[in-house]
């Protein structure tokens, strides 16, 4: 038996909770009085991004008093979708849950166990916001999936609708390229003799939604500690019902002003590999500009204008050391 503190929903912790091993995986569901679409909302997939749970208990308080009313189509909740990592403050309890996420006939351990209750109730809805924030610094953004296509990687035919969702929840960077890159970084993992997976490794919660024949976007609501971040995810959720229409709102304005497509990913080679400055998601380079420098000496330029991603100061040989972005093309 072990004890947690689950936060209220302005983020105070309560009293101590009695917390055991097979605690029952929570859902909170609204249900309209009339049909309309089906959204399901998810926070904790990492246990220590918790602004998305801190906003979903907000929101949750919002329906039940009446501030809010659901009133078409079904709204799920997930505050805690990873309750082990949760309770450890940690980002993952025995393994990525956002890692080749997928239904486990024979689960090994603790997120696959949870991959079993999560991909069959992703399945029954046709919308996924999946809540998360970053430990580097930087501002929001979005992660969205590719074009319609028929490919092997992703097929997808809801590219018009989930950039138009994306695009009204209040955050100003929507990014794409995601599996694509997952992909490179194998291959270069591969390449320089480092261990090798399988690019269903880069499938989580959003890719598993879209191979169920939704749309989904991951919205980074910042940094873990940054007290905003529990705003950025309560706008989001708001915004996300209004545009639905679950909710009587009028139609969010589109808040996005930087679409940037992923198109680079650079791996972690030597110790002593280190980045070039304290840099944050997000934040911008110019074209020949240094990132990073590798132990020779040798300095990782910018390959053009754009802009720095998920810097990892830490990184050891083999991991994702950063990826670039650049402006895209895309219209959203």
């Amino acid at each position: 038996m072990t004890m947690s503190h689950i936060p209220t929903p302005d983020g105070r912790v309560p009293q101590t909770t009695t917390i055991t091993p097979d605690d029952p995986f929570e859902t909170v569901c609204f249900t309209g009085m009339a049909p309309g679409r089906k959204l399901i909302i998810v926070g904790a997939v990492h246990g220590n991004e918790v602004c998305g749970t801190k906003a979903i208990l907000r929101v949750i308080e919002d329906c039940r008093a009446g501030r809010i009313k659901v009133r078409r189509g079904k709204v799920t909740f997930v505050p805690i979708a990873n309750l082990k990592a949760y309770r450890q403050n940690t980002r993952e309890g025995d393994r990525n849950l956002n890692r080749d996420f997928s239904d486990k006939p024979i689960p090994q351990n603790y997120e696959d166990k949870v991959a079993n209750v999560l991909a069959p109730l992703l399945r029954e809805h046709e919308v996924l916001l999946d809540l998360h924030s970053f430990s580097s610094q930087g501002e929001p953004f979005i992660f969205c999936g590719p074009l319609d296509n028929t490919g092997p990687v992703e097929p997808f035919r809801w590219a018009k609708e989930e950039a138009a969702f994306a695009a009204r929840l209040g955050v100003d960077i929507v990014m794409h390229g995601w599996l694509d890159n997952y992909a490179r970084l194998l291959a270069l993992r591969a390449e320089n003799g480092f261990r090798v997976g399988h690019v269903a490794e880069g499938v989580g919660t959003t890719e598993y939604m879209r191979f169920s024949g939704g749309y989904a976007v991951t919205l980074e609501c910042g940094s873990h500690n940054d007290p905003e971040a529990v705003n950025v995810a309560y706008r989001a959720i708001l915004n996300a019902l209004a545009h639905l229409g679950l909710v009587d709102a009028p139609e969010p304005e589109i808040s996005m002003t930087r679409g940037v497509e992923i198109v680079q990913v650079v791996l972690c080679m030597n110790e002593g590999d280190h980045l070039a400055q304290a840099w944050k998601t997000g934040d911008a380079v110019k074209a020949g500009e240094a990132i990073a420098q590798r132990a020779d000496g040798e300095p990782l330029l910018a390959p053009s204008d754009g802009m720095v991603v998920f810097p990892n100061a830490s990184a050891k040989p083999g991991d994702g050391f950063y990826y670039f972005a650049a402006p895209s093309s895309r219209v959203f």
